[in-house]
């Protein structure tokens, strides 16, 4: 089988501010993108399948995942304009975004039966018209022998309600078999339920791998066999851009190390006891580590791990 990785999803412009400043420093960014950059860098044959305006924005885009050796569909330009995100850094170091998005894609534009795994997550998701075909594209895939991972990536801004989100996220969470959210996800898509019960439901729903990331506090994982506390590896933070996003690569890449991608190594994934777990989770908060010590959603390159 492939050994390429297909991401799909939004790549967008960062417009970065902080908040004592009217400075305003623009950047390529969206989660899905960032996750692609970050399995580049890494050393994975991956396509990221996203799109953008052929204006300025779109070329900086453009210029920035060639650069991280990450390849994309044909159609990538073909939106009017390039969406933007203007994220306002906050004196602790978290951001708080506000979004201008345009989200359209087909099932046609991204090749089939060719990829090992396939990403979503976030806006993409759950945005239309392009969020059909997200699915289509995931379920697709998956019955082709490819396996799923997804990160909702909760942004109320632009995803509307929590009751119109809700269904098309756990549609998602249906044909995935792994799945990372924030905690601060979990409050606002199930602020009624607690953590050991959604997890307890999307693991009951076939998610092989659950990770849940608690910012300063490390990352939580759960497999059907095993569960894992693991505390940060932070020691200085810049920004928490992009921190989610590097976990996620991190742990993709670390699976595809050990031959744990593809449909029919699920199994083995579901099963991994806490030593297995606690080693694909270290990488990845090595990866979000590197992150957050940098301006931006500035993903590691192998060598800067070693």
């Amino acid at each position: 089988m492939s050994t390429r990785i297909v991401v799909i999803g939004e790549a967008l412009t960062d417009c970065v501010q902080r908040s004592d400043t009217t400075d305003i420093t623009e950047v390529p960014g969206g989660s899905p993108m960032n996750v692609a950059i970050g399995l580049g860098r890494l050393g994975h044959p991956v396509v990221l399948a996203a799109r953008w305006g052929k204006d300025e924005r779109g070329a900086a885009i453009a210029s920035h995942v060639e650069t991280s050796q990450v390849d994309v569909i044909d159609h990538a330009d073909g939106l009017e304009r390039t969406s933007t995100a203007t994220a306002v850094i906050q004196p602790d170091g978290s951001a708080e975004y506000v979004f201008d998005l345009s989200w359209d894609l087909t099932p046609d534009m991204v090749s089939s039966g060719d990829c090992v795994h396939v990403h979503t997550g976030s806006i993409a998701a759950t945005l239309e018209p392009g969020a059909q075909a997200v699915w289509d594209i995931a379920t697709r895939e998956r019955s082709a022998g490819a396996s799923v991972s997804y990160d909702p990536n909760a942004r109320p801004q632009i995803m509307g309600s929590r009751e119109d989100a809700l269904p098309r996220v756990e549609a998602m969470i249906d044909v995935s078999d792994i799945v990372k959210a924030s905690d601060e996800d979990l409050e606002w898509f199930y602020p009624d339920r607690s953590l050991d019960d959604v997890v307890s439901d999307w693991l009951n729903r076939g998610v092989a791998l659950v990770v849940i990331t608690r910012g300063k506090d490390g990352l939580l994982g759960f497999s059907h066999h095993a569960s894992v506390s693991l505390p940060t590896r932070a020691t200085s933070v810049v920004d928490t851009i992009g921190a989610g996003d590097s976990v996620m690569s991190g742990m993709i890449s670390a699976l595809a190390t050990r031959s744990l991608l593809g449909a029919s190594a699920m199994t083995k994934v579901a099963t991994l006891d806490e030593v297995a777990l606690s080693e694909v989770l270290g990488f990845a908060l090595d990866c979000s580590a590197h992150t957050v010590s940098q301006a931006g959603a500035n993903s590691p390159w192998l060598t800067d791990l070693t």
